[in-house]
């Protein structure tokens, strides 16, 4: 082979290796594959190697973490149904602009929606 069939190859090679990462990085993020949950043992983990926590610290941070969580679900619980009935209305509004063919698509994207956020179940304490 002459050295321009290498470099063609390699070039190919190359832009295949591109193609491919930028498709993966594309459906990861947008299939929100990347968006990592909240981890408390690994948030644990990491501030007592980083900070050299004692076990009475440990003990401490997890009682922090542990009234914080508390908290937030009190509070996750007070404005759930604000959060719920501004997103009602919103639909309900656009459902007023739509065409029949519109409505029936909207319908269902707010179905797979819906049926998405149940599967993720509540935000991470």
């Amino acid at each position: 082979m002459t050295r321009r069939a290498y470099l063609y190859f390699i070039l190919t090679f190359l832009l295949g290796i591109v193609v491919g990462g930028a498709a993966v990085l594309f459906y990861a993020w947008n299939t929100g594959h990347w968006h990592r949950q909240f981890n408390r043992q690994h948030l644990v983990r990491h501030l007592t190697r980083e900070l050299g926590l004692n076990d009475a610290q440990v003990q401490q941070l997890n009682q922090i973490m542990d009234d914080t969580a508390k908290k937030m679900a009190d509070l996750r619980k007070q404005m759930d149904p604000g959060f719920d009935a501004a997103r009602k209305e919103s639909q309900d509004r656009v459902r007023q602009i739509l065409t029949p063919e519109q409505l029936n698509k909207f319908n269902e994207m707010v179905r797979r929606f819906e049926e998405r956020r149940r599967r993720r179940g509540s935000p991470p304490e």
